[in-house]
């Protein structure tokens, strides 16, 4: 039987929280397998020491939709506690918004993508509760992708920003709760920090092997089957190309009004591209990115998830674009997730190296294999954090 942290926390409360103040990081997909919500929980188990909420970004509902849309602090509808957005004016909490509690308790859904934001505002709050002497404790998710999977360059220093502020790769294969004991030790933050481990998880388990339906951590995470895809086809985001937002399909769509599918799986053709299927599809996003415009592209399907690549795929996909549309095919100016110098592109990608091999063509195989030592360098990293084995 799998049962996620917070079903720990009301199986067995840790005796450390016993008689304390306490804080929850969530937003409206922190549930149980019935959909009660964790805040409820918490107030069941802990009655009366539940002071305030957190939310990262998109919201506490995850009602706003894109980077760089900011969320109000507000009151919860339901118990009426202060829920401080940590989306805000400022991505980190202020040593004030502290005061109030003892114990930062975080129950978040994370995507196992290095540029997905709720493990950096919880890098945030460590650092806040380091600053301050408070103690968090992460009642641990499974990762949904699976945590036996790695794949793509180490984040190098010259592109520190919130979507990656330690070298990892795009796909960690870490639940939330090891990233954070990673960061916390390897950043120098030593904070107290306690991880309350999902039970009955193995590392090479997806979310349809669980028992848990897919509740979405935000508006453009609908399904497993975006979460899939989403540490490749991420890369969009820093182009004039519609990654999909704006339709029903997010990240599994993508294309643009000047994109001949024809010829891009003539020029993909070249590279490996396992456990997937590319079917040409014409779209026409309501928002967004060529809003109101038939876009040509492709619906990308997830046949294999073992063999599937999906940093690979999207980088051999990207590097078609750049080369058979020179004309039309854009970078994404500045600003993205508050970065307003950098280069969008390769914020995501965390090497400006990488974009200039892929625009110059290199083979994307090779490219891979170029990454070897930093993978093999952090898997042994990695190793030291793991809380999951395989079956």
């Amino acid at each position: 039987m799998i049962r996620i942290g917070i079903e720990q926390l009301a199986f067995d409360p840790p005796a450390s929280l016993r008689g304390r103040k306490v804080a929850l990081l969530c937003n409206q997909a922190s549930t149980d397998r019935s959909f009660r919500h964790s805040r409820d929980i918490v107030n069941e188990v802990l009655p009366g020491q539940l002071t305030c909420l957190f939310s990262p970004q998109h919201g506490f509902f995850s009602d706003k939709q894109d980077n760089m849309i900011e969320s109000a602090h507000m009151d919860d509808p339901v118990t009426g506690l202060p829920i401080f957005s940590l989306y805000a004016a400022s991505r980190r909490p202020e040593p004030w918004m502290f005061d109030g509690f003892d114990v930062l308790l975080v129950d978040l859904i994370d995507v196992g993508t290095r540029v997905y934001t709720f493990a950096w505002t919880v890098v945030h709050c460590l650092q806040t509760a380091a600053a301050t002497g408070r103690k968090v404790v992460i009642l641990d998710r499974p990762n949904p992708i699976g945590g036996h999977l790695v794949e793509g360059n180490l984040l190098s220093g010259e592109q520190l920003s919130f979507v990656g502020l330690y070298p990892i790769p795009m796909r960690h294969g870490l639940t939330l709760g090891e990233l954070a004991l990673l960061c916390n030790r390897e950043m120098g933050i030593n904070a107290d920090l306690e991880v309350l481990p999902a039970r009955g998880w193995r590392r090479n388990m997806y979310m349809t092997e669980t028992v848990f339906p897919w509740v979405f951590p935000s508006p453009n995470m609908p399904s497993l089957a975006t979460a899939l895809v989403y540490p490749g086809q991420v890369v969009w985001e820093g182009t004039n190309v519609s990654e999909g937002r704006g339709t029903t399909l997010p990240f599994l769509l993508f294309g643009a009004p000047f994109v001949f599918p024809g010829d891009v799986l003539r020029f993909c053709a070249r590279t490996s591209l396992p456990g997937c299927v590319l079917r040409p599809v014409i779209f026409e996003p309501t928002s967004g990115k060529w809003s109101g415009r038939a876009c040509q592209g492709f619906h990308l399907h997830v046949v294999d998830r073992e063999a599937f690549r999906p940093y690979r795929t999207s980088l051999a996909l990207l590097q078609a674009l750049i080369r058979l549309y020179p004309d039309d095919f854009a970078y994404k100016e500045p600003p993205y997730e508050y970065e307003y110098e950098r280069l969008p592109m390769d914020l995501i990608l965390g090497d400006r190296r990488v974009r200039g091999e892929v625009e110059a063509g290199a083979d994307i195989v090779e490219l891979e294999r170029s990454w070897r030592k930093d993978l093999e360098a952090f898997a042994e990293l990695r190793r030291s954090v793991l809380l999951y084995g395989e079956e």
